[in-house]
This record gives C-alpha cells, sequence and structure tokens, in this order.
C-alpha cells in the first residue's frame, strides 16, 4: 500500500516532470527499466496484471469520471503518489485530452522457458514492424484473440513507446509479450513443433483456404517490405489476404486481424461439431 500523497508538482519545470518527459526516449526507459502510462484504463490493466506502478501522477482537474474512479485503487498500488497542477501534468503527458493520470511502470521480462507452450495453442509473431501504432494494435487484437503469447521482433522491440502502450488499449499487460532476435525466435518455434503461418500478398493460398490447424504462429511483417526471406523460407505455409480494385495491400495490424479471426472462427466451429460416432 502507498503511503500518503507527496507535495504537489505545480511548476512546469520540476524535476519529476522533467524526469516523465525524458521517458519518451527509448534510451532513457531502457536505461532506468520503466516506462510512462497514461490514462486510467491503460494504468487500470496495468495494476490488475500485477505490473509494479513506481510513481503515479495525478491532476484531478483534468479527471474523467473514469479517472475519478479509478485514482483512489491505483493511489493503494502505487509506490509514491504525487498530485500535479495542470501545467506541470500537461508538460509531461503525450495526450491532448489527458485525463489526468499517468505512472511510471517498471518494465517485465519474459523468457520463454516462462510460458506453458500447451498444444493446439495460436501465438502472434510481429517481425519488425517499425510504426508503434501498428504494434500496438495487433497487441489489441491478440488479447481479443486469445493467443497464448506475442513475439516481437527486431524494429518492434520497443514496447514502452507511448504510442504503443495507447494503441494497445493496456492489452500490453493482459497477456505475455516477449521480445527476442527473429533467429532465436525462429529457431524456439521449430523446437517446440510450432507451425509457421506467414502473410504476404504474393502467396498463392488465401487465408480462407489455408491449414491453420494445431500449434502455428501467425507471422506479421512490414506493409511495405513485407517479411524477410529468412521467414518466408522458414514457412509452413503462406497466406494471403484476397484484394480487389486498385489496392495491392491492407496494413500490418488489418492484415493480422483478419487471419487471427479466421482462427478464431475455426477453433469455434470446430470445438461447436458434435462428436463423431
Amino acid at each position: 500500500m502507498s503511503a500518503a500523497m507527496a507535495a504537489d508538482v505545480t511548476s512546469p519545470t520540476n524535476a519529476l516532470v522533467k524526469r516523465l518527459v525524458k521517458l519518451r526516449e527509448r534510451r532513457t526507459r531502457e536505461r532506468e527499466g520503466v516506462f510512462l502510462v497514461e490514462g486510467a484504463r491503460e494504468l487500470t490493466r496495468a495494476v490488475q496484471a500485477e505490473w509494479h506502478l513506481d510513481v503515479l501522477a495525478t491532476c484531478p482537474e483534468l479527471h474523467s469520471p473514469d479517472a475519478t474512479e479509478a485514482a483512489g485503487r491505483l493511489h493503494e498500488a502505487a509506490r509514491d503518489t504525487r498530485r500535479f497542477g495542470v501545467q506541470a501534468f500537461e508538460r509531461a503527458s503525450v495526450r491532448q485530452n489527458p485525463d489526468g493520470l499517468m505512472g511510471v511502470v517498471r518494465m517485465r521480462r519474459v523468457a520463454l522457458d516462462d510460458l506453458p507452450w500447451p498444444a493446439g495453442a495460436c501465438y502472434l509473431v510481429i517481425a519488425g514492424l517499425e510504426k508503434p501504432g501498428n504494434v500496438g494494435a495487433l497487441l489489441r487484437t491478440a488479447s481479443a484473440a486469445a493467443v497464448e503469447a506475442v513475439f516481437v521482433t527486431h524494429a518492434g522491440t520497443d514496447l514502452g513507446n507511448p504510442n504503443v502502450v495507447r494503441a494497445s488499449m493496456g492489452s500490453l499487460f493482459s497477456l505475455p509479450v516477449l521480445t527476442l532476435s527473429d533467429e532465436l525466435l525462429r529457431a524456439a518455434l521449430e523446437a517446440r513443433g510450432v507451425r509457421l503461418v506467414t502473410t504476404t500478398p504474393t502467396a498463392r493460398t488465401t487465408y480462407w483456404d489455408a491449414d491453420l490447424s494445431g500449434t502455428i504462429a501467425i507471422v506479421v511483417g512490414p506493409e511495405h517490405e513485407g517479411l524477410d526471406a529468412a521467414w518466408r523460407d522458414a514457412a509452413d505455409v503462406e497466406v494471403g489476404i484476397p484484394m480487389a480494385g486498385a489496392v495491392d495491400s491492407l496494413n500490418a495490424a488489418a492484415s493480422g486481424a483478419l487471419v487471427l479471426f479466421e482462427v478464431v472462427r475455426r477453433r469455434r466451429l470446430r470445438s461447436a461439431d458434435p462428436p463423431r460416432p
């Protein structure tokens, strides 16, 4: 349980405000092992998933109804709580219309051996995506599709980016997310018998027709360059999304969502099938 709320932070040049602003930088986040989480929903999901909330910054004058409701619970969970004035909070915030809650959350590391690796599971691989909004949106989709875990490689490994956190709608905290190299991940998935289903516009098999049974990992890559040759060579199945009109591809988040929910649809249908005599 946290201590009593500390003195107000009113100046935009306060040392804590400067620290929160510095946490916008990846180098600072990695050095300190923490990242900034803003918003009542995102902070609540982090605390519910037992991520460590080091500092809670609260500005009651900016609280939305959800923030007012969440503030007390977050204060109890935080190691330290500071009350901010409007100018100080807005200086630290990365949002246009902040709800008056932000926190410094301790990073959590998950290892490959920490996962249970059940048979028949579905995983998501986000391979080399550079746009944090797409990474966050895919995390949100993965949570909605109940994937077993998400693996993020290469340029997309900055999960503490504020845009990843926001686009994930707090889903970053609700499922295992691992960051590692492409090479190590491919070897780990092969060793555990996970079939690779790669998404590519040039695939001859549509995701409607592909074999998506068993233990699989859906691999989604950058929109323009696509997956590199190493991922495509390792694929057990390559799938494409049929296109009409002048459009030749969807963005990565949309493509990943279509394939993941095709997996969900098929497994739900299979679970509803009556037993055979």
